[in-house]
C-alpha cells in the first residue's frame, strides 16, 4: 500500500545571526576541532527577540507557496511540528495560518525530533482519506531558547529554522507515492533526552525553567539502533531492499549518528544528504530543510526512492519512504 501524493512546493528560512564553533570556545570550555570532530557542526543559526516558531514557519511557508505557484486560501490544512510552539495556545499553526493568510484548519504535532516524519505521515494520509487535497507541512524550531548555554555537552548542538513543504494528491498524469510510515516512541526512557515546562509538576527529575537535558552516548547508541531498525520495518512495508534506496534525507542530529545509520543499512554515506554543518541540530525543522536544500542543488530526480528517518526526545523515532514524483 502506497499513498498517492506528491510535494509541489518547498521552502526553508533561518536566523540572520550565525553563531561559529569559534564564538562557543569564547563563551564556554570548547573548541572549533572538539565540536567538529565529535558532531560535525561548524555553525548554526540562532534567532533574534523578533523570530519564533511562528514566524519562522510563516516565512518558510510562504516560499513553499511560491515554489507550488499557489495561494495560501488554497491550502485544505496547516499541520506545524514543533517542540518550541510560540506559546501554550493558540497553536504555532494557527499563528502561521493568520500569518499567511489562509483560511484553513490548523494544529501543532510535537514528536520532537521526529516531528516532521509525523506530520507527513499524518498528512498523507489525510490525503488518502480525501480529507484533503492539498495541506502544508511546517517543521519550526527555536531550541536555542531552552539550550542550557552552560552546558557544553548540549549548547554546541542546537540552532533554529523552519522547513515547509507543500503535499498535494496525485491527479492525472501526476505521479509520487509515499509509504506507510513505521513509528516508535519509549516514554519509559525520556530521562535520556527531554525539555522541562513550566507546565510540569515539580519532581525530582523535572524542574520549572524548560532546558533539554541529555545523555548523548546513551541517545547515540539508542538512536542508531532504533531508526535502523524502523528503516528495516519501513522497507519491508514498501517491498524494497537498503539498496533501492537512492537518498537519504536523515535529522541532521549529528554528523557520527547518521555515518552509523548508514553503515548499519549498508549504505554508502554518498547517499546521504548532509547539511548539519551548517544549521547543527534544528530538531522538527532539520528534515524539511535538508528537503528543500537537496531539492535547490537537485539532489532529487523523478521515481528517485527517498528514505526519511528521525529520532528524538520523547523517546521518538521514524522512518518513512517516498517515490519521488
Amino acid at each position: 500500500m502506497s499513498f498517492s501524493c506528491h510535494v509541489s512546493g518547498f521552502g526553508h528560512a533561518v536566523p540572520e545571526r550565525i553563531l561559529t564553533n569559534q564564538e562557543l570556545s569564547e563563551m564556554i570550555d570548547t573548541s572549533d576541532e572538539w565540536i567538529v570532530e565529535r558532531t560535525g557542526i561548524s555553525q548554526r543559526h540562532i534567532a533574534s527577540d523578533e523570530d519564533s516558531s511562528a514566524t519562522l514557519g510563516a516565512t518558510a511557508a510562504k516560499r513553499a507557496l511560491e515554489k507550488a505557484g499557489i495561494s495560501a486560501l488554497d491550502l485544505d490544512l496547516i499541520i506545524t511540528a514543533t517542540c518550541t510552539p510560540s506559546g501554550m495556545f493558540p497553536s504555532t499553526a494557527s499563528r502561521i495560518q493568520h500569518s499567511i493568510g489562509a483560511s484553513c484548519g490548523a494544529f501543532d504535532i510535537n514528536a520532537a525530533c521526529n516531528g516532521f516524519v509525523t506530520a507527513l505521515s499524518t498528512a498523507s494520509q489525510l490525503i488518502h482519506s480525501r480529507s484533503a487535497e492539498r495541506i502544508l507541512i511546517i517543521g519550526s524550531e527555536v531550541l536555542s531558547r531552552i539550550t542550557d548555554w552552560s552546558d557544553r555537552g548540549t549548547c554546541i548542538l542546537f540552532g533554529d529554522g523552519a522547513g515547509a513543504v507543500i503535499l498535494e494528491r496525485n491527479h492525472e498524469n501526476e505521479t509520487g507515492q509515499i509509504f506507510p510510515a513505521v513509528l516508535g516512541s519509549d516514554g519509559g526512557a525520556a530521562k535520556l533526552l527531554f525539555a522541562s515546562g513550566p507546565c510540569t509538576a515539580p519532581s525530582d527529575l523535572l524542574d520549572q525553567e524548560a532546558k533539554i537535558v541529555m545523555d548523548g552516548r546513551s541517545v547515540f547508541k539508542y538512536a542508531v539502533t532504533a531508526m535502523a531498525e524502523a528503516v528495516e520495518e519501513a522497507l519491508k512495508k514498501a517491498n524494497l531492499k537498503a539498496d533501492d534506496i537512492d537518498i537519504c534525507i536523515p535529522h541532521q542530529a549529528n554528523k557520527r549518528i547518521i555515518k552509523a545509520l548508514m553503515e548499519r543499512l549498508g549504505l554508502p554515506i554518498e547517499r546521504a544528504f548532509i547539511n548539519v554543518q551548517k544549521y547543527g541540530n534544528t530538531s522538527s525543522a532539520s528534515i524539511p530543510i535538508a528537503l528543500s536544500e537537496a531539492l535547490q542543488e537537485k539532489r532529487l530526480k523523478s521515481n528517485n526512492m527517498v528514505l526519511f528517518v528521525a529520532f528524538g526526545g520523547g523517546l521518538n523515532w521514524g522512518a518513512m519512504i517516498a517515490k519521488w514524483g
